[in-house]
């Protein structure tokens, strides 16, 4: 695509990662005026949104309304979307750095934390970010094989994610056949046993990572009920004066919860001061219970509130055990990577040589490789405008250098087939008119060659 020439050539930026923090970061970078920025925004999938469109639960589709925004920044004649290409693969970093004035990482933090206890790679031992992953169609996740069969499934985490998972497991399928969900997920979960859903944490009410509304929202649903331990919520009780509003909400919401007996046929069941030892496998290496340990809170010598192990344990029986522990990012070769933090190393967003070393000149990361998986959707505005200042200040002092060659015969070369904006427009349009079709807001396509092959027959459906 021709972008119309201006009186000095604008700084040229290449931004790695089409999600939030990558459109937030494009949004800023075309807001300026002095200098002038064109941005081409690169994602190793043939569509743009990021975790908006694969992470967001299919049910909140009110978060999901920020791509209105995304869509008027990709309007700008200064952008383009290069899609379907990924940066260590199709392009290296070295290949992007030489065409471009400046590069921003913003390929947010796509892998998840270990349990690290024994069992943990048996079957039916899940990640959160695989379940999201494939109940939102995301190709990567499509075809993983979930079994719901046991009545009990356990998530140790208690944050959004978490919460996310626990309602997608104890929702009506047929409420969630309306939203954009995945096809094979309602299949599934319409021959899922899950009953019950307990949430393990090794801490108390008080530290429950979840947003209120998000218990609010289980706690609401038809058939399902809230069960949550009142002599947790005792425990946590001394700490309200120390909490923020949104730990007193969660703590009030509990209190209120404990209070009342569970007798709904299917229940999310909070279980605080408990940490995961083992997963217990069957003759078959399957998971059949999780082993916890109980903890007990206590006051330190210096008066700070600690937990301490009673040695007590007990069993879940259970083959369906999800980890939503955090997330942390993957390296990328060529880019300075903090493995033991999981993000690239860098300065408010200036990448730099290790911990201590000098700054990249022209590189950059933001959102969750930035800064870790931290925030929601909106936190990452404020991130992108921080990192934005920093790239303005260093264009303002180096002025644009002329660039090595194009991206563009690069890729043609490689024969890699880059899905533009208007590609995604297109493949939009299919899916929402397949969904329309089996009363749905979206059928999503759930792998890249359906994806290919749907743009070039402009319809779902095989001829």
């Amino acid at each position: 695509m021709q972008r119309p020439t201006t009186a000095s050539p604008p700084v040229r930026v290449a931004v790695v990662g089409a999600g939030p923090a990558g459109f937030f970061t494009a949004e800023a970078l075309l807001r300026s005026t002095s200098p002038v920025f064109a941005v081409d925004v690169f994602d190793r999938l043939p569509t743009p949104f990021g975790l908006v469109r694969s992470g967001v639960a299919p049910d909140h589709q009110k978060i999901k309304a920020v791509t209105k925004t995304f869509e008027r920044t990709a309007e700008n004649h200064r952008f383009r979307f290069l899609g379907n290409v990924q940066i260590g693969r199709d392009l290296s970093a070295g290949e992007l750095g030489a065409a471009y004035d400046q590069v921003v990482y913003a390929v947010g933090s796509s892998r998840d934390r270990r349990l690290g206890i024994p069992g943990e790679e048996l079957a039916g031992s899940y990640s959160a970010t695989a379940f999201v992953g494939w109940y939102n169609a995301h190709p990567d996740f499509r075809d993983f094989p979930f079994h719901l069969v046991s009545e009990r499934a356990v998530i140790v985490g208690v944050g959004n994610v978490a919460m996310d998972v626990a309602r997608i497991l104890l929702k009506s399928p047929d409420e969630l056949g309306k939203t954009d969900i995945a096809r094979h997920a309602v299949e599934t979960l319409r021959a899922s046993r899950v009953r019950e859903v307990v949430l393990l944490a090794r801490r108390g009410p008080a530290h429950a990572a979840f947003d209120p509304r998000e218990l609010e929202d289980i706690a609401a649903l038809p058939e399902v009920g809230v069960s949550v331990d009142a002599q947790a919520v005792l425990a946590d009780a001394p700490l309200s004066a120390e909490l923020d509003a949104r730990q007193r909400r969660n703590l009030e919401l509990m209190r209120e919860l404990s209070r009342a007996e569970c007798t709904a046929p299917r229940r999310l069941r909070l279980e605080f001061f408990a940490s995961p030892v083992e997963l217990v496998g069957d003759e078959t290496r399957r998971v059949c219970a999780l082993r916890a340990e109980r903890n007990a809170p206590g006051v330190g010598p210096d008066g700070r509130r600690v937990l301490t192990s009673t040695g007590q344990t007990f069993e879940l029986a259970t083959s369906v055990v999800f980890r939503s522990i955090g997330y942390r990012g993957e390296p990328i070769a060529g880019v300075p990577f903090d493995e033991k933090n999981g993000v690239i190393f860098n300065l408010d967003g200036r990448v730099t040589e290790g911990a201590t070393g000098p700054v990249v000149p022209g590189t950059y990361a933001v959102g969750w490789i930035r800064r870790g998986p931290l925030g929601v959707v909106g936190t990452n505005k404020a991130d992108a405008q921080l990192v934005v200042s920093k790239m303005v200040e260093d264009a303002a002092r180096e002025p644009p250098r002329q660039a090595q060659g194009s991206v563009d015969g690069l890729l043609a070369e490689r024969n890699v087939r880059v899905t533009s904006y208007d590609d995604w427009r297109v493949l939009d349009a299919v899916e929402v008119d397949e969904g329309r079709s089996s009363g749905k807001i979206r059928e999503k396509v759930a792998s890249v060659e359906q994806m290919m092959n749907a743009l070039l027959r402009g319809s779902l459906r095989p001829e």
